[in-house]
């Protein structure tokens, strides 16, 4: 028996909500994944070079932690995998792999986990929630982890006059050394300033209220720190056009979100001329968000 397995991109933050806002992007990780007498996995799709097809695969290495840690392990498998999600540039290539991983051992070890569960042992994984959330529900989802590792994680239907876009330039940005640059701690007012626009903008996207973007799209906890490591960044930020509601770093960076009105898909050109200003090429390569999360069925 085999199975297939689909596991959208995600972005993170969404501006001011740092390590707790996420959405599922229509950008897809997919495998194939059988018992087998040995290890073998291929690879194909975008950055399928800089993807391990040895035992250190990020997918494989993950369902083996994932067995060991509930004191079993794992028979060999085939697994194939077709990536379409860029690697290094803050579209959650990491959650997808690392949720892929939990899945697989899951399924192989018969433990029947819900999607609560693998969005715990994901979360644990992974070091926060908020990509990983919206990897396993899909759409729009704020996350929190609470006590004893349990992710609470509630998932909104973008509004349908709402669309979003990704701009991805030609650079790769570790997270890890994105988020060396963040400080330690935050004064009582830029702590003030993303709750009130955490909260701002989530009820916008509830309620559709046009009116609150872009001041809920602000943020002082993340995006200033990081803006000399993506040329543009500060622009970009600060654009201001018709049917333009924002934009927003893409996770850890340097992928842009553009939050934009349905019929305003041009804006994203915008983010494109400002990084070809700064000679760096980039392009869009996703439109919209992916409204379900993981999709596993046999083959």
């Amino acid at each position: 028996m085999s199975w297939k397995l689909r596991l959208p991109a995600s972005s993170a933050n969404l501006g001011p909500g740092f390590d707790a806002l996420g959405l599922a992007l229509s950008v897809y990780l997919r495998c194939r994944f059988r018992v087998a007498p040995q290890l073998k996995i291929t690879v194909r799709g975008r950055d399928a070079a800089s993807i391990s097809s040895g035992p250190d695969n990020l997918i494989w290495e993950t369902a083996s932690t994932v067995a060991r840690d509930h004191g079993e392990s794992l028979q060999p498998i085939e697994l194939d995998i077709d990536n379409d999600i860029p690697l290094g540039k803050g579209m959650g290539s990491s959650a997808a792999a690392l949720t892929a991983g939990v899945i697989i051992a899951d399924k192989l070890l018969g433990l029947h986990w819900k999607p609560q569960r693998i969005i715990d042992e994901a979360s644990r994984l992974e070091g926060h929630p908020d990509n990983v959330a919206a990897c396993v529900l899909g759409s729009i989802v704020a996350s929190a982890t609470g006590a004893g590792g349990v992710t609470h994680a509630v998932s909104l239907t973008l509004p349908e006059r709402y669309n979003i876009a990704v701009v991805v330039p030609d650079f790769v940005l570790p997270t890890t050394h994105s988020r060396s640059v963040l400080p330690e701690t935050y004064s009582r007012q830029d702590a003030i300033f993303n709750i009130q626009r955490a909260a701002l903008l989530v009820a916008a996207l509830a309620t559709g209220t046009t009116s609150a973007f872009p001041a809920a799209l602000e943020d002082r906890l993340h995006q200033r720190f990081r803006a000399p490591l993506v040329p543009g960044l500060e622009e970009i930020l600060r654009l201001r056009a018709p049917g333009l509601l924002g934009c927003t770093l893409s996770g850890a960076g340097p992928s842009v979100l553009v939050f934009h009105e349905r019929g305003s898909e041009q804006v994203s050109d915008l983010v494109r001329q400002i990084f070809a200003l700064h000679n760096r090429q980039s392009e869009i390569i996703c439109n919209s968000v992916a409204a379900e999360g993981y999709l596993l069925e046999e083959d």
